[in-house]
């Protein structure tokens, strides 16, 4: 089952004793963590857990500095010790890829996304309009800039207003948040929802600080229940409930109660790919009804999804949630559909400060 193994055997002990005997097995684990391994079903070598030298050549020898700290860690806490051996016996024996890079996922978890790629889900930069978060064109941008963001609105929002008050999303829809959220909506991976659910926990963090309150009936954009059945799950409730959590446990003054039956899809509407701004608000008007009225009137209402694509959806969810007595509605979801030609500015930007650091 393992191939190219680069010691002989690994040695898994349990420590029943202190004392030379016990120093002489944690030294016999700090050299067992300093094996690389590589599994026939991985792509590509990967580290044990209990922490391998960065850059060093497979079946390195062990010793030396490297030995003592991999030592002291273990010393350090016994938790931590049951989770490096735990880890290195699920990625060693039975070792998974992650589902967007390809490379080693390192150590035993239930999401398929490696560290580097969540870290690489990176906050969008470009201006954004200050009621739906599209990227502001350049006319939009130099006057942003003159005015210093005193809150400056796209041309639909100045055109047709949305009823809700503020949408704000993380990232950009592309590249590996894309493949991210496809890997949630369509391929069953529901444990994707907890790294992308943290990220729609900072969203709304900022958005509490930029006046939304903290009391909140929280509801995720319903799913036609044909389409749930299929799916077996609706991945923006996923989301929400793993934002709820975070933000529960940050320690602020946040009261959230979920409420995602009181809004529900009526009618199965058309694919929206495809259609214009005008075409996708036409499609799925009266597509939605407050079945729970009571459950929102005088509240203010955390709305999520998982894209905010043209914002017909957003629009149409808070139409009816205002109808319904809702005193405000707040959007927030983990990504947004942005021009490629904006993208590339936000790039730029972010290039530009670089060069002047």
């Amino acid at each position: 089952m393992v191939s190219g193994l680069a010691q002989p055997h690994l040695a898994w002990c349990v420590i029943l004793d202190v004392g030379e005997q016990g120093r002489t097995i944690l030294r016999a684990t700090a050299r067992c963590s300093l094996l690389r391994v590589r599994c026939v079903f991985s792509q590509r070598w990967i580290d044990n857990a209990l922490g391998t030298v960065h850059g060093a050549p497979p079946g390195g020898p062990p010793g030396g500095v490297e030995e003592w700290r991999a030592v002291s860690r273990v010393l350090k806490s016994p938790g931590q010790l049951v989770r490096a051996m735990v880890d290195d016996l699920v990625t060693t024996f039975f070792p998974a890829d992650c589902r967007v890079c390809g490379g080693p996922l390192p150590g035993a978890g239930l999401s398929p996304l490696c560290d580097e790629c969540v870290d690489a889900l990176r906050e969008q930069l470009a201006e954004l309009c200050a009621r739906c978060g599209e990227a502001l064109d350049l006319d939009g941008v130099r006057f942003e800039r003159q005015m210093e963001g005193a809150g400056v609105l796209c041309g639909p929002c100045r055109m047709v207003p949305p009823e809700f008050e503020r949408a704000a999303a993380w990232g950009v829809y592309a590249d590996g948040m894309r493949e991210a959220i496809q890997l949630l909506k369509y391929e069953r991976a529901e444990s994707v929802a907890r790294p992308l659910g943290r990220l729609l926990a900072r969203v709304i963090e900022r958005m509490g600080a930029e006046g939304m309150g903290r009391e909140l009936v929280v509801i995720a954009v319903p799913l036609f229940q044909a389409w749930q059945r299929q799916r077996g799950y609706n991945q923006s409730v996923l989301l929400a409930e793993e934002a709820v959590r975070k933000l529960g446990r940050s320690g602020a003054s946040w009261r959230l109660r979920a409420a995602h039956g009181a809004l529900i899809r009526t009618r199965k509407t058309e694919s929206q790919f495809g259609l214009s701004s005008r075409e996708r608000r036409r499609n799925l008007r009266g597509a939605f009804t407050v079945k729970d009225p009571a459950a929102v009137s005088g509240c203010e209402v955390l709305l999520v999804d998982d894209i905010y694509t043209t914002g017909a959806t957003a629009r149409e969810c808070a139409r009816v949630l205002r109808h319904a007595g809702a005193s405000k509605v707040w959007v927030a979801t983990v990504a947004r559909a942005q021009k490629e030609m904006i993208a590339r500015w936000g790039a730029q930007d972010e290039m530009e400060a670089v060069a002047g650091d």
